[in-house]
């Protein structure tokens, strides 16, 4: 970390600084100034500062408490990540600086590419993509590309996705210019191998797979299924937004994947929430690296640079080198777990199974396996017999003090509960969100209709959420 700290400094003193002796508005072409002051509120500043203080007691986050929201790895974020992230030479560079003059951000990317391509199996990595999307997005069209090179981008059209797939899964596909081809799941909630053989063949381009699945298990015949797809001549991509299950444990390199997306701001750590800021950087095989995305960042002798000499890139994916606060954050986390990454994902897995075998008697359990780093219950049993719905569980949480966790999804489970606890929760935490759990199924059965009109200590209650969908007020009114 010493050598990246002294390039990030040597960065921060070639860095440009606007001058702060510039008159006020010197720098702003004149007739882009305004000719009149904007017309604001005039408050003194306690008042100012109370409003967004209280506004902001009203949040809650991961710092307020547990946020068990199944398949967006809410997990705490080090404080530590935040420092280091602001260090200057990080801090203070600019998107075109030159490489001699960001020579500690670009070895902080080399590094950490090199770190996530051993972490999966791959071969290489891009840290291009914004979010997890925009990165399925990336593996689709890299796919796509290897296809056009051969000669077979007009034949194979298809991309089989089973029904326990993230829900971004189908719009990348249909954005990449591919048909969508579902596959069902068995009685164990794994693909159905059968009806997968079915689905493939020469029109087959690949498949997408979320695994550990959206619910929370993984694939058991998983390298069956990928001989299914390269005896057909098919690639098969691997959703890696569930990879905090199985960092040091499996690699989807070793299982056959060819590309695969990572969502930095969940394994890794970053602050994941309101869409963003992410990154979805992916990692391809061999076959693949040479359409990766440009520039890609190289190590040419004792320095570093972006190399733009790549003939067959599918070209840039956005704007720069990346998010690149996220990469630092990233790399933190996985230098502070070393070896340990192993041990990040028993943890995970271990805290999930824990508060399954709590909550399974008295919630429905679609798969009766042990689970990996998340789990799907069903509220279907208190629907039955009290009228109680998955949504009036979450609602009812929040008198508790939790952050509901994710609710009807994935859709082959029925009221479906969608729980993750991640690594960094302790077992006093874990506890008191099942004994919340187990409480509101007691007052189901006692008083339906506290769960039905709760939540009841919120700043907001219950909304009409199926009438604010039907009519959606989308503007925003300025007064004269």
């Amino acid at each position: 970390m010493k050598l990246i700290y002294e390039r990030s400094q040597a960065g921060r003193r070639a860095s440009s600084v606007p001058d702060p002796g510039l008159e006020p508005g010197a720098a702003i072409p004149e007739h882009l100034q305004r000719s009149q002051p904007p017309r604001l509120p005039e408050l003194a500043e306690p008042e100012l500062v109370r409003h967004f203080t209280e506004l902001s007691t009203r949040n809650f986050g991961i710092d307020t408490g547990f946020y068990p929201l199944g398949s967006c790895t809410m997990k705490y974020n080090p404080r530590v990540n935040e420092r280091l992230v602001g260090m200057p030479g990080f801090r203070d560079l600019h998107p075109y600086q030159d490489d001699e003059d960001a020579q500690g951000a670009l070895e902080l990317m080399w590094r950490l590419q090199e770190i996530l391509a051993e972490v999966v199996g791959l071969r290489a990595v891009t840290l291009q993509p914004a979010a997890g999307s925009q990165g399925e997005l990336t593996g689709l069209t890299l796919i796509s590309a290897y296809f056009k090179d051969r000669g077979e981008h007009e034949q194979r059209r298809e991309i089989v996705i089973p029904d326990t797939a993230h829900g971004t899964n189908p719009a990348s596909v249909t954005m990449a210019g591919y048909t969508v081809r579902k596959v069902n799941v068995d009685e164990r909630g794994n693909i159905d191998v059968d009806d997968l053989r079915e689905k493939v063949g020469p029109q087959t381009a690949g498949l997408m797979l979320t695994n550990p699945s959206t619910l929370g298990l993984f694939e058991e015949r998983i390298e069956e299924v990928a001989a299914i797809f390269h005896d057909a001549g098919a690639l098969l991509y691997y959703d890696g937004a569930n990879l905090n299950a199985v960092c040091g444990i499996s690699r989807p390199g070793d299982m056959g994947f060819d590309v695969l997306h990572f969502n930095l701001h969940k394994t890794f750590s970053q602050p994941h929430g309101g869409g963003g800021p992410g990154a979805g950087s992916v990692a391809v095989r061999d076959i693949l690296e040479p359409y990766l995305p440009t520039p890609v960042v190289v190590r040419d002798g004792e320095g570093f640079r972006l190399d733009h000499d790549r003939p067959k890139s599918i070209g840039r994916v956005r704007g720069f080198g990346g998010p690149f606060g996220v990469f630092v954050r990233a790399y933190a986390f996985i230098r502070s777990w070393g070896p340990g990454l192993r041990d990040m994902s028993e943890i995970a897995v271990l805290n999930a199974n824990y508060m399954l075998a709590l909550l399974k008697d008295d919630y429905e359990l679609p798969y009766d396996r042990h689970c990996m780093h998340e789990f799907v219950v069903s509220a279907r049993g208190l629907k039955r017999e009290y009228g109680a719905t998955a949504l009036d569980v979450a609602k009812r949480l929040m008198d508790y003090g939790f952050h509901p966790p994710t609710v009807y999804f994935p859709l082959v489970v029925p009221e479906a509960l969608m729980i993750e606890p991640t690594e960094t929760e302790a077992k006093e935490t874990l506890d008191a969100f099942c004994e919340a759990m187990l409480a509101i199924v007691g007052e189901a059965a006692s008083d339906p209709d506290l769960l039905k009109s709760a939540p009841h200590t919120r700043p907001v209650a219950r909304l009409d959420e199926a009438g604010a969908a039907k009519r959606m007020v989308v503007r925003h009114r300025f007064d004269d």
